[in-house]
């Protein structure tokens, strides 16, 4: 099984950080010691940029959750199939080629979902085997690479498009100054990315899937999710996710890297989901790693922020066309999510 191509694609609107800073501030109407309190927590998160769905007026006139969804839907198809025809582009196959499509978002819904009206936009197989996925959050990129692994495993002569978009923005609450939700306005972007995965008998140049682990770890629902109500989706962010992160994370990679007879040291490549800056750090200090260990994912978090179940995806990208390995290097791809729960993929270049 091999990744045989990942692209990226993101709403045409950029922004500094500054500027998306102060814009919140005067919609959510917080008087002054309150502003200072969000510009404290909002320069914490080490995002310099982020891409939004809309230019900023246009979140002012969104009343209604079914407002936001309406713009999901629209630009969800647009950078989705952006992100696939550049993953396709890129592994030198055609849409034809695709066999199985599984599609991730946790900040809309539609029925029929993305990747229906994907067959219909970019003309996919009509057999092509469809499987929307949703409530896996940030985790979700890196999920249904291992399920996409789990398929052409069965089916070594086919090719599976992973597809996660997210568009964070259009979830924000915008006259919540709760600290969950100032966070969240400063650190989550919006954007999508594909992957495509290729069977054992397709000829492919990326890096091969070895293997992959899902680990669910007991009553943690409320560590992290979203919430919702008439107004759309509410953050759920709590403070134990770095905890979580150290307290569970180290054992998991060891017992999963020693099935594989390998161990921390053979791992040349980390491929982290951009979490914010303290889950970086509670990863590289869990796993014993250093910060320049972690450099792609720094960098994505500072260009880019969160975007949910995309991210992890974008720094695989970041890896694989601009830091790529020695030939037989050995890479692992972490994220973890809502559950909660770590998805691990291993890797060999």
């Amino acid at each position: 099984m091999t990744i045989a191509g990942v692209a990226t694609a993101f709403p045409g609107t950029r922004y500094g950080e500054g500027v998306l800073r102060g814009a919140l501030q005067r919609r959510s109407g917080a008087r002054a010691k309150t502003q200072a309190f969000m510009k404290t927590l909002q320069t914490q998160v080490g995002v310099n940029t982020r891409r939004v769905a809309l230019p900023l007026e246009g979140y002012y006139g969104l009343q209604r959750w079914g407002q936001a969804n309406d713009h999901w839907i629209e630009i969800a198809q647009d950078i989705a199939q952006k992100a696939l025809c550049g993953a396709l582009a890129r592994a030198g196959l055609v849409s034809s080629d695709l066999s199985a499509l599984l599609f991730v978002s946790i900040t809309g819904i539609s029925s029929p979902s993305i990747d229906a009206r994907l067959v219909n936009y970019m003309g996919l197989p009509l057999n092509i085997k469809r499987m929307p996925i949703f409530g896996l959050g940030y985790v979700g990129g890196a999920a249904a690479i291992s399920r996409a692994a789990d398929y052409v495993r069965a089916f070594p002569n086919e090719v599976a498009a992973v597809l996660a978009v997210e568009l964070c923005s259009l979830t924000l609450q915008q006259d919540d100054v709760s600290i969950a939700n100032v966070i969240s306005s400063a650190l989550f972007g919006d954007g999508a990315a594909a992957v495509l995965v290729a069977g054992a008998d397709r000829h492919a140049g990326g890096p091969r899937i070895l293997a992959t682990r899902s680990v669910f770890y007991p009553d943690s629902e409320d560590v992290m999710g979203t919430d919702s109500s008439e107004k759309g989706f509410r953050i759920v962010l709590s403070s134990e996710v770095p905890a979580a992160v150290q307290d569970h994370l180290a054992a998991d990679v060891d017992i999963f890297l020693d099935d594989q007879a390998l161990s921390r040291s053979h791992i040349g490549s980390w491929v982290l989901h951009t979490g914010g800056p303290r889950v970086l750090e509670g990863t590289a200090a869990a796993l014993g790693l250093t910060r320049a260990d972690l450099e792609a994912s720094w960098d994505c978090l500072r260009d880019m922020g969160n975007f949910s179940s995309a991210s992890v995806l974008a720094v695989l990208e970041e890896v694989m066309m601009n830091r790529r390995p020695p030939a037989a290097a050995y890479g692992l791809l972490v994220a973890m999510g809502p559950g909660f729960r770590s998805e691990l993929v291993l890797m060999q270049w």
